[in-house]
């Protein structure tokens, strides 16, 4: 099983990361996808890579609740690291208007420009999109091009949405969310073809019942495998195989790993 979305290097792991990365690894995990936020956690990001390469495999992105007035500066940053080593994916990247819409024509005029960083470093891109379904399906269908692909991260909306992202070539993050009550993913997975979905935790948020309100980690990936099966009335073991392999493929992992 493939957790696509974890920060596993968050400080909220500091104390017992060691312990929390085994308890995955001896429960089905077999990679963990790590997104990057701005310049301040790529040592740790990447220090996890080095302590587990073939488990922990890093983004190199600019998360959108991180750009402000100098956002030019950490792109830069962003793409020094893309044109120095290789990473799974760009990301995370996005639009979040929950918090603070301040920021909002830089966050999309950074969506432009790491959009424009996978297509030529032939990456998916992970999107977060909160309070933006809207406008991120509006960005993407003007910035539509051959090349562009990737993820909508911690997908919650509709089935209308989810039909238009997978048009665009972009496969849908199933999270913690599909196991909440109200959570509205039980009207729209049922209706998507599995083949468009990746699980994930987004470690340490976003913990799937029974563990909600509490630390997430991608061993709780397995919980979500279990909640899409029922949507889909089929087995777990077959959701992780479809699951996996769609992850494969997206993220080209078997090629990174043999970088």
């Amino acid at each position: 099983m493939i957790d696509t979305h974890a920060h596993i290097y968050s400080d909220k792991f500091k104390t017992d990361i060691d312990k929390i990365l085994s308890e995955a690894f001896n429960n089905k995990i077999k990679h963990i996808l790590m997104p990057n936020i701005d310049h301040t956690s790529i040592d740790g990001m990447l220090e996890l890579e080095e302590k587990y390469p073939q488990q922990c495999l890093s983004m190199m992105g600019l998360h959108p609740c991180h750009v402000n007035a100098e956002f030019e500066k950490e792109l830069y940053i962003v793409e020094e690291w893309l044109n120095k080593r290789k990473f799974i994916a760009v990301g995370e990247m996005g639009m979040d208007l929950y918090w603070d819409k301040t920021f909002k024509e830089q966050q999309i005029e950074a969506f432009k420009i790491q959009a424009d960083f996978a297509v030529k470093h032939q990456l998916p891109l992970v999107i977060h999109a909160r309070d933006a379904m809207t406008e991120t399906i509006s960005l993407l269908e003007e910035i539509k091009t051959d090349g562009l692909f990737g993820v909508l991260h911690c997908f919650t909306g509709t089935l209308e949405e989810a039909k238009q992202l997978i048009d665009l070539g972009f496969h849908l993050g199933i999270g913690g969310v599909a196991t909440f009550k109200n959570g509205g993913l039980d009207k729209v997975i049922p209706h998507v073809d599995i083949k468009h979905l990746v699980l994930e935790t987004d470690s340490p948020y976003l913990a799937p019942k029974p563990f909600r309100g509490k630390r997430n980690q991608p061993e709780y990936t397995n919980y979500v495998c279990d909640k899409v099966a029922d949507f889909y009335g089929i087995s777990g073991s077959e959701v992780e195989e479809i699951t996996d392999k769609n992850a494969y493929k997206l993220f080209s992992i078997e090629e990174y790993l043999s970088k």
